[in-house]
């Protein structure tokens, strides 16, 4: 039985949950749990500050974890990232008030800056006797007068501008969650099942599967249009000369094939979503 770690809430905590029960984990949580034991897939897990669990393993306290990327680079450990997830986007960025006539970073140097990584911050300002260390709302503190300007993870930038701050420059960390293992401990079965699972997860938002009727004379034509991973499916059909074709395709691609499929002469062409796939 494996030890992985979850966060224990918020945004990172509900798309988790989401996705492990999404890829078949038995995990139940009331608000006072610390852990719970998935007794069919071998895993028990353990949730935790998402701030915490790179410390958990990379030490080996823990064979695996999620959390944000964000949080190990701030801690400066070193876990092995097995598998990138399609949530937990942020972006590390540097705000000021609005109304000042700052447009870059290096305006800001002496400056008094407010965070809640003062390690990744550090990086791009090493003055770091003038880093106000935040543990939340980071935003206020310019308000508050602690700080002339801040660094904070933005998702969709309201929050800063409910705050009355405009980001300032690129990005100086981009972060999504994922999937991190103990190094040395990436192979047991139970873990590469995981990954497995989540990878196909991920992979089944990113596509769909096509289904259409085609004629003989353009069915060269048509899987070029849907090639899939290896090569589509092809079965004669009961209509001599007409063939069933079946392909996986991108979904951001789909509705254009679907034009192009239409437009060539196939029939009865059929869009469906995936669950999961191994590809």
């Amino acid at each position: 039985m494996i030890k992985v770690a979850l966060p224990n809430k918020g945004q990172l905590f509900e798309r988790t949950l989401e996705m492990l029960l999404a890829c078949g984990y038995r995990i139940n949580k009331s608000v006072r749990d610390l852990s719970t034991i998935d007794h069919e897939n071998e895993v028990e897990f353990f949730f935790l500050r998402p701030s915490d669990i790179p410390l958990y393993v990379a030490n080996g306290i823990l064979d695996a974890g999620i959390t944000g990327k964000d949080f190990v680079a701030e801690k400066g450990l070193s876990p092995t990232c097995l598998f990138e997830l399609n949530y937990g986007q942020s972006k590390l960025c540097v705000a000021v008030p609005a109304e000042l006539a700052i447009e870059s970073i290096a305006q800001l140097r002496g400056k008094r800056i407010a965070t809640s990584f003062p390690n990744l911050t550090a990086r791009f300002f090493p003055e770091r006797e003038l880093l106000v260390e935040l543990e939340g709302a980071v935003e206020i503190s310019v308000r508050l007068g602690i700080a002339d300007a801040i660094v904070d993870l933005v998702e969709t930038g309201s929050t800063l501008k409910q705050a009355g701050l405009k980001i300032v420059g690129a990005p100086l960390f981009e972060s999504r969650a994922a999937l991190f293992a103990h190094p040395g401990r990436e192979v047991p079965e139970e873990l590469v099942t995981l990954r497995n699972r989540l990878e196909g997860k991920v992979l089944a938002q990113e596509y769909m599967m096509v289904e259409y009727d085609c004629p003989a004379e353009i069915l060269k034509s048509a899987c070029a249009t849907t090639p899939g991973i290896e090569s589509p499916t092809v079965m004669s059909l009961e209509k001599p000369g007409w063939f069933s074709v079946k392909s996986m395709v991108k979904r951001r691609d789909a509705q254009r094939i679907m034009d192009d499929l239409a437009r060539q002469g196939c029939r009865g062409i059929l869009l469906s979503a995936l669950d999961s796939v191994r590809i």
